[in-house]
C-alpha cells in the first residue's frame, strides 16, 4: 500500500462512524489522576487542568512516507487525525478568545510519533501519549485495535474544572471537530455531542 501524499486532506466516500454509545458513560466523570507524557517535554495530571479545556482524542497522525494501515480508510472513523489537529490549530486563538485555557490532543501513539507531528503541523499546544492506555481504560474510552496496535476511537471533551462537562462521539468528519467546539461554546447546537 503507498502512502497517501497528502495527509491534510479527506478522501471523498470515507464511512461514517455511528454511536454505539461507547461515550454515554463518560458526561460528569472526572478526570482521572493519570500522568501522560506530553510533546511539551512536561508530564500532564489530567485531574489537575484548571478551567475550561479541550481535549481531543484521536488513532494516530500519518507520518509521511509511510503507508497507513491496510484497509485504513474502511474504518469509520480512522480517517482525518491530521485535519482534524490542523482545525484545532487554526481556531486555537477563537477557542482562547472564548476561554478555553488548554487544548490537548491525544492517542496512543508514542511520545516520538507525536512530537514528529506537532513539530511538522507547527500546533500550537501539546500532544499527549497515551501509550500505556492508563488514561483509555481508566475512563473506558471506545478503542480498536489496527495491525496489532490499540487505538482510540475519535472522540472529544470539553471539561471544565477536570470534570467532563461535553462530549463529541462519535466525530465526523474530523475536519469539522473544531467547528462543532466553538459552536457548542458559544451556545449553539453543535452536534454530535451530549
Amino acid at each position: 500500500m503507498s502512502a497517501p501524499s497528502d495527509y491534510q486532506a479527506l478522501p471523498a466516500g470515507l464511512p461514517v462512524p455511528e454511536d454505539d454509545g461507547a461515550c454515554n458513560h463518560l458526561r460528569g466523570r472526572p478526570l482521572p489522576p493519570v500522568m501522560l507524557p506530553s510533546t511539551d517535554s512536561m508530564g500532564m495530571a489530567l485531574s489537575d487542568l484548571p478551567g475550561l479545556c479541550v481535549l481531543y482524542f484521536y488513532p494516530m497522525t500519518g507520518t509521511p512516507g509511510v503507508p497507513l494501515p491496510e484497509g485504513w480508510d474502511m474504518i469509520p472513523g480512522a480517517r482525518g487525525c491530521t485535519p482534524q489537529a490542523c482545525a484545532f490549530r487554526d481556531h486555537f486563538a477563537e477557542l482562547q478568545e472564548l476561554g478555553v485555557e488548554m487544548v490537548f490532543g491525544i492517542s496512543t501513539q508514542s511520545p516520538q510519533e507525536q512530537a514528529e507531528a506537532a513539530e511538522r503541523l507547527h500546533l500550537p499546544f501539546p500532544l499527549l501519549s497515551d501509550e500505556r492506555l492508563a488514561l483509555s481504560e481508566t475512563l473506558r474510552l471506545p478503542t480498536f485495535e489496527v495491525e496489532g496496535r490499540q487505538l482510540i476511537r475519535r472522540l472529544t471533551l470539553i471539561t471544565r474544572d477536570g470534570v467532563i462537562e461535553r462530549v463529541f462521539y462519535p466525530v465526523f468528519p474530523p475536519d469539522r471537530n473544531a467547528q462543532d467546539v466553538l459552536e457548542a461554546l458559544r451556545g449553539g447546537t453543535a452536534a454530535p455531542g451530549n
